[in-house]
């Protein structure tokens, strides 16, 4: 399920701190465990963004997710400029805010020049709320409904259409005389190795057009007035060490902007997708932003120039590499259990609802005790949720210092589908998290109440005593 700690020595929750250089621009986030502001201060604490993250847990209560500021803007300005300094032509980083969608992270993602790339009414809705400009968000999905197309059509955004049942649907619900922006979403057929249920850019996939069906798309789409075909779009999965399946993905989508040309159609746009990994371990080795960036420009730029075509504006759409270190989650240590030559349990307060990823996806993470950071790493436990499921376990055999109850445990990398895939499981409110930066903390999601989670019950009078 979980892996364990590479063996050898250990000494304390002080390695995974970053590694100093002159400035945090030449650190690339997704390289990192820990946000790039972490520090340990007086009395062995870890600080996050000049915030003491065990005065954090008593001040907003735990589990709670810190989210620093520094990081996500330091990853937004790396992507942003990257794209400038390699691409020649016109380029647009958009987030893939699935990875975590609220006011907050949109609106530093829009407030550093990021556009935003949604998958539902909702995360739209959100976007726009969060002061986005319509003409930089995107919107995904393998079924959007037809409330969904037409709140993206009215708001001006650009729609990926998936499928063929989405292109007649967009024809039936156009307006005389309107023109809906949208681009291709195919099917590239390029395997990378990552998880099965994060794989999304091989031929069986329930994502894009078949590659076969090519000329029966570009032939419908161009014969249709109303659809104004901005570009192509296309996305091979996500946690990807390898630079390889992104370049062939690159010099494939250019073969499709040549061929589009054949009917007529004025493909100015396209979006290589996202899915540069991160690190959740110590031997985890991804490359870095910049290193990333510059590979898929010199291949698009390489393969236009082999076409005789112009470049196009290029996108791409980080997620988890914008936002996942950015986070951390602190917990409250409780119970523990030792089972004697087989293992320790050490519970806390938080698991599978606020973190599903372990049990769903056999996501590995590591963690630190905030409160003892120099401590030596003697102990070897489990780290498991408090949830009503034996399967909630965040993390096995984990290395950490002698721990006690009421000790705050760090969960490193937590920023991308912690928050957006949490859920209500046993009836445990969802956490609230804040922002952090040069010592002050903001509130940015209110922890939710019990009363929050019977808000939409509703009980027939027929059952009221």
């Amino acid at each position: 399920m979980v892996s364990t700690h590479p063996t050898g020595v250990q000494h304390s929750g002080n390695q995974y701190l970053p590694q100093r250089r002159d400035t945090s621009a030449n650190i690339s986030p997704n390289q990192e465990l820990l946000p790039l502001t972490a520090r340990v201060q007086n009395h062995d604490s870890l600080e996050i963004g000049g915030c003491d993250v065990t005065t954090l847990v008593e001040q907003f209560g735990s589990p709670l997710y810190i989210l620093d500021e520094e990081t996500l803007r330091s990853a937004c300005q790396q992507y942003r400029d990257a794209f400038k300094q390699y691409y020649k032509g016109e380029s647009q980083v958009l987030y893939a805010s699935k990875a975590w969608n609220c006011l907050a992270v949109c609106a530093i993602a829009a407030s550093e020049g990021l556009g935003i790339d949604v998958v539902s009414g909702g995360e739209l809705y959100t976007a726009l709320q969060a002061g986005v400009s319509p003409n930089k968000i995107y919107l995904h999905g393998n079924n959007k409904s037809r409330e969904e197309l037409i709140l993206a059509i009215a708001s001006g955004v650009t729609i990926v259409a998936d499928n063929w049942y989405e292109l007649h649907t967009l024809v039936e619900i156009a307006q005389p005389g309107q023109a809906i922006r949208i681009m291709l979403r195919l099917t590239p057929g390029i395997e990378c190795h990552t998880h099965e249920y994060i794989r999304t850019g091989h031929l069986d996939s329930k994502f894009g057009f078949d590659p076969n069906d090519l000329d029966q798309v570009f032939t419908f789409v161009s014969q249709q007035p109303i659809l104004d075909c901005v570009g192509v779009h296309a996305h091979i999965g996500s946690q990807i060490f390898e630079r390889q399946p992104h370049q062939d993905l690159a010099a494939v989508m250019v073969q499709w902007l040549r061929d589009a040309g054949k009917y007529g159609l004025n493909i100015t746009e396209l979006n290589v997708g996202g899915g540069l990994g991160i690190k959740y371990t110590e031997s985890d080795d991804p490359p870095s932003i910049e290193e990333w960036v510059k590979a898929i420009c010199e291949v698009v730029q390489e393969a236009c120039a082999a076409e005789n075509l112009p470049l196009p504006k290029l996108l791409s759409e980080p997620g988890r590499s914008l936002i996942a270190t950015a986070c951390v989650t602190a917990y409250t240590i409780g119970s523990s259990k030792v089972i004697p030559e087989i293992r320790t349990y050490v519970a806390i307060d938080g698991g599978m609802s606020d973190n599903p990823r372990p049990i769903t996806y056999q996501s590995v993470y590591r963690a630190v005790v905030a409160n003892k950071m120099s401590a030596p790493l003697t102990q070897t436990v489990t780290i498991a949720g408090k949830h009503c499921e034996s399967g909630d376990i965040l993390i096995k055999n984990a290395l950490l210092p002698k721990t006690e109850p009421g000790d705050i445990l760090v969960v490193m990398g937590t920023g991308a589908y912690n928050y957006s895939m949490a859920s209500n499981y046993n009836r445990l409110p969802r956490p609230a998290a804040v922002v952090v930066a040069n010592g002050e903390a903001n509130l940015i999601l209110q922890r939710e109440t019990y009363q929050d989670l019977i808000r939409q019950d509703n009980l027939p009078e027929r059952l009221k005593k």
